[in-house]
């Protein structure tokens, strides 16, 4: 690496560290020439596919656009920013996982409504009465009729369970009567 301060084609690597939440390397450099030291970031490229549109026209993918799309749908909701920006990492994974050059519009837009439905159910709503262009109260009906019927409108469903099915069962039955300590 060239030397920023006297162009020096030499320089030694002092330190390395991962950073930005382990997607890059930070690297303590310092040139053989003039001593001076510097700090380089290192991340891996990754070509994310192009996004074929209905019209057919293309674009290239862009994350900020699908974040404002998915916090348009997510407004007033209680979602915490950490699951957003984890369905966002998940959405990007599955395109360069598809290792192809184009994606329609379509199956993003699917991809995005696949994680909205995980988040929460009104976001989903939201952005499927608008991505799917809702005529009329039936089409609400319809979709949140398809929730139920996949058990997603479940309250507990999703959730981990914070014991082992063995433990759960060996615990006493909850009464609904004195569910203080001992009590």
């Amino acid at each position: 690496m060239y030397c920023p301060f006297c162009g020096h084609v030499e320089t030694k690597v002092n330190d390395s560290r991962l950073a930005a939440e382990g997607r890059q390397i930070r690297r303590r450099r310092e040139c053989l020439a003039c001593g001076e030291r510097f700090t380089t970031f290192e991340t891996a490229e990754l070509v994310m596919p192009l996004v074929v549109k209905s019209d057919d026209s293309r674009e290239p993918f862009d994350e900020q656009k699908l974040r404002t799309g998915l916090l348009k749908a997510l407004e007033k909701r209680p979602v915490p920013q950490d699951a957003v920006e984890e369905s966002i990492s998940r959405i990007g994974h599955k395109l360069r996982s598809l290792g192809e050059r184009e994606v329609p519009s379509r199956h993003l837009g699917e991809l995005v409504m696949e994680e909205l439905r995980h988040l929460d159910e009104v976001a989903y709503v939201r952005f499927a009465s608008v991505y799917r262009s809702f005529q009329d109260v039936e089409a609400f009906r319809d979709e949140v009729e398809k929730l139920r019927q996949r058990g997603s409108l479940d309250p507990l469903a999703g959730q981990l369970s914070l014991l082992t099915a063995e433990a759960a069962a060996a615990l006493p039955p909850i009464s609904g009567k004195g569910r203080g300590r001992g009590k």
